[in-house]
């Protein structure tokens, strides 16, 4: 398989970890600890990807300096654009409870939940296809890390959609296109950087990475710890640990 291919297949794969989560919360509604307890396993799988996927890696090919300006303008473009987004009714698409408004009391907010979960995904997408570049394989940790968090953010978000009224048509249309538009993502990380400078390559891994921490703060640890218990915090580890067992096959 050419490695564009191969590059679009990846980032359909972990997209479509989405669609599942929406199967799950749409044909049955989850205890709130239940939810809340994959979001924290989810978080911390995300958190140890970045840690140790990329952002040790940009840090070894583009050097600190590069790591840490990608990093912050990575985090700074993914807070300005959920802020703009939240004041559109988007603030509270990743929970599963009655926060997310419905279209009467916010019209135009389900396009700008239908933008802010595609926000969320495409920095994730777009290192898939960027890995390619380098040893021309995908990170089995990365790859698995993309796919266990995406699951929890898709069943969160769709329990809130359904709470909030939206209809069946329109919440798998959203997760639907955003998968193949993961796709398309990780497709243009591969393609547009495929001979990029090694610094370069460093830089956009920050980026994405602070993005990813970002949106992690923003839209996933909140929901993480809206029922809160004793495991909560334990539970995030857990998937952090699991990353790292991932990084290391």
């Amino acid at each position: 398989m050419p490695l564009w291919m191969t590059a679009f297949a990846f980032g359909l794969l972990g997209g479509a970890a989405l669609v599942i989560g929406c199967a799950v919360a749409w044909k049955w509604t989850l205890p709130a600890k239940v939810v809340s307890t994959i979001m924290a396993f989810g978080a911390g799988v995300l958190i140890s990807a970045l840690a140790f996927e990329l952002v040790d890696e940009a840090v070894n090919t583009g050097g600190i300096g590069a790591t840490i300006i990608g990093f912050l303008v990575g985090a700074g473009l993914f807070v300005g654009a959920n802020a703009l987004l939240a004041r559109n009714g988007a603030k509270h698409r990743k929970r599963s409870g009655d926060q997310q408004p419905t279209e009467g009391q916010n019209p135009g907010s389900g396009t700008a939940i239908a933008v802010g979960a595609l926000l969320d995904g495409i920095p994730e997408s777009l290192v898939l296809g960027l890995g390619l570049v380098g040893g021309g394989t995908v990170s089995p940790a990365m790859l698995g890390a993309v796919f266990i968090s995406n699951v929890p953010e898709g069943l969160s978000s769709t329990a809130g959609m359904k709470k909030a009224g939206r209809s069946g048509r329109y919440v798998f249309g959203v997760w639907s296109g955003i998968a193949v538009l993961s796709g398309i993502s990780a497709l243009v990380g591969y393609l547009a950087l495929q001979d990029a400078r090694p610094e370069t390559v460093a830089f956009i891994n920050a980026l994405a990475a602070g993005a990813i921490l970002a949106m992690i703060a923003d839209t996933m640890i909140p929901e993480a710890f809206e029922t809160h218990h004793l495991l909560t915090g334990f539970t995030a580890a857990l998937g952090f640990a699991t990353a790292l067992v991932l990084e290391g096959l």
